[in-house]
């Protein structure tokens, strides 16, 4: 009953936006290589390495996705209807 304000939210997406996210192992697949670049690291003298370590995780991280997540086309409409301002076509 804690985490209730931090689950609701989540279901104000659409369906399909809540399927790719629920079904996919892609946040947790992103997730354990930054945690091991940032304990790797164990100080940042600046904010602005910080963005540059977790911007190159990343762009190493995304090489190596290769698998296209199920249903992402349907959800990808819904990011397009309900983030038209922020989210590029």
């Amino acid at each position: 009953m804690n985490h209730w304000a931090s689950i609701i939210p989540f279901f104000t997406f659409s369906p399909e936006i809540r399927k790719v996210i629920y079904t996919t192992n892609a946040i947790e697949s992103m997730n354990m290589p930054l945690r091991k670049v940032i304990k790797n690291h164990r100080a940042f003298p600046t904010d602005e390495l910080v963005l540059k370590v977790i911007f190159l995780a990343i762009h190493n991280i995304s090489k190596k996705w290769t698998m296209p997540i199920q249903n992402w086309k349907p959800a990808l409409n819904q990011f397009t209807i309900e983030f038209d301002d922020r989210f590029p076509v």
